[in-house]
């Protein structure tokens, strides 16, 4: 006859609850939640000590998650991604997949869907996601699927396929070494691969068709009609228009990019096409045609000069007010480069302006009138004294531009990064700090810039279940619910035995942890196969396959947080897509592994 849990267990199940049905509610944001939890766990060890502790132990234990590697390992991935979307290094692999979006986006989401999983079998879970999170980011950014449509989704993929095999997640290592302590011979790498596969034929169609209809899209919907500027794009000597008519390349240019008086026959360099559209699709279409959209000397000083200082170019949005200097004169005309180092790259005119007085200069330039935008390029102090200098506005916040000089670097970096632990050499929290700390060094991210790549919501809920998984284990509360099951289980049949032992450890991993659920659960998978009169290894990989199966909370597992901010969930995100999921995973998982063992 098993006992009652003692009241530090039974407080650790009150919390856990507590906490899930806060998150569930979404009544109060993830960060007071999260803070809650580890102001309840403070004060209540403080009074209330664990048995043969101080109370001083009970508030190293709440607040240990602020320190622990699992959050520093967040923080450097986190560092690192954004490493990647400032250089500009992953436009290239973004690009393709925009054009397979584009084609079709349900082909495109599949063909990710595919991908990511089939890498995650040989590399482990968090370098893979780390990878693909900017990737989708940016081809949100570009026009593609949202990104709170397809993180989720990718993430799961990546998740599943982990399973696959021994060296997929070190999880799975975790319980594999255990299970071989414990007397079961040791598993080989793609022992289990089969039963997951099947798995995933069942799961790939919830996920590609399904999922995504069920989250909302988080890209925030302008309601105003984008500025579109005029530009003279000047055509150099490396070129793809040099030589060729403009008709043999326009359908390689983003959409909205018109031409006006295109001259007749082959374009040469050195001439001026009169272009027009949106500031990104302006910079896009200059460099897949390789022209420049101010005075090619201008550009190269702002760049050597960006080089030199070691500050980012920025682009902004500057109106014309009555009293510029600038009011009846041309571009050409106007010394703004010479006087301020900057470059206009574009020009839009107001619709109420257009066709009223306007005046051409001698070499046809529109002449400035008030109201006009201008679109100039070049560093933030420049471009403050140009606004101050010729009275202009700033109508848009400076907008970074990609530091491409570095972006190979960064890609290096990250590979370099992720490959030891992708291998098993080195933690992953030790290559993700040395990826972190190169990049700094390197100049790919700056310090004041940390900023904006890290997430508080994230870290302040990392440190929150990383508290509460060791209150529940320190507590007994873990193994206590073990006994309980372990109990229960023994008037079960194998199949439902196998299903009640995946869905306990799945309900651990996905409130406490991976590994807690894993060390609480692998022996007693194997006391209760020696008590069933069953094979020990179906059990075990019940216990496996749970520990994976952390889709329904954003605490369950290290990438669940890291796509967290970037697709801008809630808790309920996760609940509402993750716990179909999991029913689905472990009904085809449980039937295939009786079916294979016959049992």
């Amino acid at each position: 006859m098993i006992g009652l849990p003692s009241y530090h267990a039974i407080a650790a199940i009150a919390v856990t609850i507590g906490m899930f049905v806060a998150f569930a509610r979404g009544r109060m944001p993830v960060e007071i939640v999260s803070l809650l939890t580890i102001a309840v766990i403070a004060v209540g060890l403080y009074f209330f000590p664990l048995p043969d502790t101080q109370p001083t132990d009970g508030l190293v234990l709440a607040f240990s998650g602020f320190g622990h590697y699992a959050l520093i390992t967040i923080c450097a991935l986190m560092i690192m991604g954004r490493g990647l979307v400032v250089t500009g290094a992953l436009e290239p692999a973004a690009r393709f997949l925009e054009r397979v979006f584009k084609i079709n986006g349900q082909l495109g989401l599949l063909v990710s869907l595919v991908v990511a999983m089939l890498l995650s079998m040989g590399v482990n879970d968090t370098p893979v996601m780390v990878l693909l999170l900017p990737i989708f980011v940016q081809l949100a950014a570009r026009g593609g699927m949202a990104a709170s449509k397809t993180l989720i989704p990718l993430n799961a993929a990546i998740l599943i396929g982990g399973m696959a095999t021994t060296i997929g997640t070190s999880t799975n290592i975790l319980v594999a070494s255990i299970a071989v302590d414990l007397g079961m011979r040791e598993m080989g790498v793609f022992d289990f691969t089969p039963i997951v596969l099947v798995t995933a034929m069942f799961a790939l169609p919830y996920l590609w068709l399904v999922m995504p209809r069920m989250l909302g899209d988080n890209r925030v919907e302008n309601t105003t009609q984008l500025r579109r500027f005029e530009t003279r794009l000047r055509i150099t000597e490396n070129s793809i228009l040099n030589g060729r008519e403009l008709s043999e390349v326009i359908k390689r240019l983003p959409a909205g990019v018109t031409f006006s008086d295109v001259p007749l026959g082959l374009i040469r360099p050195n001439q001026r096409l009169r272009m027009s559209g949106t500031h990104e699709a302006i910079e896009e279409a200059a460099r897949i045609l390789r022209g420049d959209t101010a005075p090619s000397w201008v550009l190269d000083r702002i760049k050597r000069r960006s080089e030199e200082s070691g500050i980012d170019i920025a682009v902004v949005e500057m109106t014309v007010t009555a009293d510029s200097r600038l009011l009846g004169r041309s571009l050409p005309s106007s010394g703004i480069a010479d006087l301020y180092g900057v470059a206009v790259i574009g020009t839009h005119r107001p619709e109420r302006l257009v066709g009223e007085k306007e005046q051409f200069s001698e070499g046809g330039d529109l002449k400035i009138a008030e109201g006009d935008v201008l679109l100039v390029m070049g560093l933030p102090d420049d471009l403050q004294q140009f606004a101050s200098a010729d009275s202009l506005l700033t109508l848009e916040g400076m907008r970074e531009l990609p530091r491409r000089s570095k972006a190979v670097l960064t890609g290096v970096i990250m590979l370099g990064s992720i490959a030891p632990a992708s291998l098993g050499l080195v933690p992953i929290a030790i290559s993700a700090l040395a990826g972190a700390i190169v990049m700094f060094v390197t100049g790919c991210v700056k310090f004041d810039r940390v900023g904006r790549a890290l997430s508080g919501k994230v870290i302040v809920l990392v440190a929150a279940s990383i508290a509460l998984g060791k209150l529940v284990l320190d507590s007994g509360a873990a193994d206590w619910i073990g006994t309980v099951m372990a109990m229960g289980l023994a008037y079960l049949s194998p199949a439902a035995a196998l299903a009640a032992v995946m869905l306990s450890v799945t309900f651990l991993t996905n409130f406490a942890s991976n590994a807690t659920a894993a060390t609480v659960g692998t022996p007693i998978a194997f006391a209760i196969a020696n008590r069933l009169g069953l094979p020990p290894e179906p059990m075990v990989l019940a216990v496996l396959f749970g520990c994976n199966l952390c889709y329904a909370t954003p605490i369950a597992y290290q990438t669940n947080m890291l796509i967290m901010s970037e697709g801008s969930y809630e808790f309920r995100d996760y609940i509402r897509t993750g716990v179909p999921l999991v029913l689905l995973m472990v009904t085809v998982l449980s039937a295939t592994l009786v079916v294979t063992y016959g049992l």
